[in-house]
């Protein structure tokens, strides 16, 4: 089994020791993207639907580098610091996920890295390097 970590800088990088991606067996699995703004390294502002979008904008970015593409999302886990916020990221969430309904995990958590308000992660099919 090969096994090979994906890093682009159309997002963030790592805030940690960890990858932004690894493939491996077919599969590639994208690491937690909080809403870091590439360029800045920063949490960008707007409030919870603008973290929404700039979460899921860095895991569409990290599945493009590697090859794949939201169409080939199979599982996506949510985090929220907030569970009211369940409607607004649906609203944001369909944004990107629109005809592709991939399965999917929302759920509260006490805090997030840098006080972020979401953090999501997924799992896709995708192509051999």
């Amino acid at each position: 089994m090969s096994i090979e970590t994906i890093r682009t800088e159309k997002a963030p990088a790592a805030i940690g020791p960890y990858s932004q991606a690894v493939r491996a067996n077919g599969l590639v699995f994208v690491s937690g993207q909080i809403p870091l703004d590439p360029g800045s390294g920063e949490i960008v502002g707007g409030g919870f639907a603008a973290q929404a979008r700039q979460s899921l904008e860095n895991l569409k970015q990290i599945l493009i580098a590697c090859g794949a593409g939201l169409d080939k999302v199979v599982a996506v886990d949510v985090f929220v610091t907030d569970i009211n916020e369940f409607g607004a990221f649906n609203k944001v969430y369909e944004e990107f996920f629109s005809a592709h309904k991939p399965s999917r995990a929302v759920v509260e958590v006490k805090g997030l890295p840098r006080g972020a308000m979401v953090e999501v992660k997924c799992v896709a099919v995708s192509p051999p390097a």
